[in-house]
């Protein structure tokens, strides 16, 4: 049964990733928080321009969706909101139906990810290999890298227009020096920094001391208040104005699913990386829920929804946040920022803010699958630059059930060249085959070509004690192979099977037990094919 939100926070927080309740931790989590929300803001803008609407709708979106995370989600210390994975699918649904139809989809998508949580379908993650978790860590930092590119663009406002550069032009000349330079300083105080303290997360005196030095002067460079303004009041609770009728849930409905397994499958990848960090293991199911809970607030209180964001998760655990608290103080922030500091917010550039994110990318990117390629298989290293690749070219969720194919098809090939069969007679003139390997649909052939029924005696056992029957295509295979026998007026016994084939075999109504069946399977048991079958066994 799936707890209550109510349950979920009280337990959780209570054990939210340390015991450590001293001024220091609290310190920590609450700085951790807010540079989170620094870094928020920017995304949320952009990712809202993404989806054709307006900033606000983004920002709301980060708050309500990194709250409710933060407060019930499945892994202490991850950030959740507005992303542009899901927000390059927004754009059409926008485009061609309105805002409006955007805030039923997401509400539709957040009862979707519920269903997921309660069915606990969380758990398959545990299927993506870790060739594809590489090549999505990897494709995850090259995309934000590129998404910071952008911000090396005159903004939509006249900052740079002393320069005679227009809005949507790339920088260039002292602009762009001053930039990269101001980007430079940045990475530079995040890289030094915790050499000579950890009182203050490197990433927030990193945009403190750029932004000082450059409101101090007056220097002229891009900021966030030229992406948009980013005031406004607090989120409303809005029923989306739609009809409530067959052909709005037929428009709705192809959007939510995708969104809904976009949204899960970042999360999802992102609390096991997360994980892996904090060294926290569990709550893939109990973070679809979250997420899920999270995605229906947001739809009826105008936001755009959201999901797990790798870069924010990124830059929190980087800077100590570990607890439910550094998620709640960021979303809380976030908050203070569009209703009462947006001035303020506005003036730090986006230097500081691209200079955090580069930082991001360098501890994103996994820096050793680069000297592994060529010691591992030659399968995972394709399957490892695939993902990356496709993640850069598509989406993430399209990368990733790619890489997931490719690895299954991969191993069930290896899988199906295993099979063979060690013979030998036995004391009674029987044939006996060893069949070694999986008998599955990839190796049925294989299991087909080890039987030579014209020239075998009378009497031919097929021992499975290093094998497996594992599906339908493997039973066709086994009936088959007994029709082959009867042709040619022989035998064929089945021996040693495991409990599962043989539950498998009996459900197929292909087999049934000799006399002296041993319950336990410790001992060799016959099982001969269904009578019909082989004439007469």
């Amino acid at each position: 049964m799936v707890k209550t939100s109510l349950a979920l926070f009280t337990e959780n927080f209570a054990r939210s990733g340390t015991t450590d309740w001293g001024p220091a931790r609290i310190r920590t989590e609450v700085l951790s928080g807010l540079t989170v929300a620094l870094a928020l803001v920017p995304e949320a803008v952009a990712f809202a321009f993404v989806a054709g609407v307006h900033p606000l709708v983004g920002l709301y979106a980060a708050f309500i969706v990194g709250l409710i995370t933060a407060l019930i989600g499945g892994r202490p210390g991850m950030i959740s909101g507005a992303t542009g994975a899901l927000a390059v699918v927004m754009v059409s649904l926008v485009a061609q139906h309105g805002v409006e139809y955007l805030f039923a989809t997401v509400v539709l998508m957040g009862i979707l990810q519920i269903g997921a949580g309660i069915f606990r379908l969380g758990k398959f993650i545990r299927l993506v290999p870790h060739p594809v978790m590489l090549g999505f860590v990897n494709g995850l930092a090259i995309v934000i890298f590129m998404a910071q590119l952008s911000q090396f663009q005159v903004p939509g406002s006249a900052t740079s227009a002393s320069h005679g550069l227009a809005s949507g032009q790339w920088l260039s000349g002292f602009p762009l020096v001053l930039m990269l330079a101001l980007v430079a300083l940045t990475m530079a105080i995040i890289w030094i920094l915790p050499r000579f303290t950890t009182v203050i997360p490197a990433p927030l005196a990193g945009i403190g001391i750029v932004a000082l030095l450059v409101i101090g002067f007056g220097l002229d460079v891009p900021r966030v208040g030229d992406l948009a303004s980013i005031e406004g009041g607090l989120p409303a609770f809005h029923i989306p104005t739609v009809p409530l009728n067959w052909e709005t849930f037929q428009i709705i409905l192809p959007y939510a699913l995708i969104l809904a397994a976009i949204g899960l499958i970042e999360s999802l990848l992102t609390l096991n990386l997360v994980g892996e960090i904090t060294g926290e293991k569990g709550g893939a199911s109990q973070e679809c829920v979250a997420q899920g809970v999270a995605n229906t607030v947001t739809g009826f209180f105008g936001g755009m929804g959201g999901c797990a964001m790798i870069g924010q998760s990124m830059i929190n655990v980087k800077s100590g946040g570990r607890t439910r608290l550094s998620g709640v103080t960021a979303a809380v922030f976030l908050l203070i920022f569009i209703l009462f500091a947006s001035g303020l917010i506005e003036l730090i550039p986006l230097a500081a803010l691209v200079g955090v994110m580069f930082m991001v990318v360098i501890g994103t990117f996994a820096w050793r699958s680069l000297t592994i390629l060529r010691k591992i298989p030659l399968t995972d290293a394709l399957v490892m630059l695939l993902v990356t690749v496709t993640t850069v070219l598509t989406d993430l969720a399209i990368a990733v059930v790619v890489g997931v194919i490719v690895s299954a098809l991969a191993y069930a090939w290896n899988n199906a060249t295993r099979i063979h069969a060690r013979t030998q007679t036995d004391d009674l003139g029987a044939k006996v085959y060893r069949i070694e390997g999986p008998l599955f649909f990839g190796s049925t052939q294989g299991f087909a070509d080890l039987f030579t029924p014209e020239a075998d005696p009378d009497l031919v056992v097929v021992d499975f004690a290093d094998s497996r029957v594992v599906d339908q295509s493997a039973l066709q295979a086994i009936e088959a192979l007994a029709e082959r026998y009867e042709a040619e007026g022989k035998t064929l016994q089945l021996r040693h099977l495991s409990r599962d084939c043989h539950r498998l075999l009996k459900r197929a109504g292909q087999l049934v037990a000799e006399a002296g069946d041993d319950p336990d399977y410790g001992l060799a048991v016959n099982y001969g094919v269904r009578t019909g079958i082989l004439g007469g066994h």
